[in-house]
């Protein structure tokens, strides 16, 4: 559907590109809280089986929970300027 939207308009537009940006930039802030939620999920169950384990689950949770996060940062800056370019290429 949306690509019959595309080819009926004829052109692209930046405001095409802007649009591409901020979805991209959504779906990859939505997939980064779904993955650090999940781990701090899974953190609670295991500190909950095993008490003792609770310093070194803690720690490994905080640094993936970072790499997660510095990924989506990445993903978000890449994004928004690929569609300022692309915004502008075409205007």
């Amino acid at each position: 559907m949306f690509l019959n939207l595309l080819a009926e308009a004829g052109t692209v537009t930046g405001e095409w590109a802007f649009f591409g940006a901020a979805i991209g930039a959504g779906i990859a802030a939505v997939a980064a809280g779904m993955g650090i939620g999940r781990i701090a999920s899974s953190a609670n169950e295991s500190i909950a089986r095993q008490p003792e384990a609770a310093g070194d689950v803690r720690g490994v949770t905080i640094i993936t929970a970072a790499f997660i996060e510095g990924v989506c940062l990445f993903s978000v800056v890449v994004c928004l300027l690929i569609g300022l370019n692309l915004g502008k290429f075409f205007e």
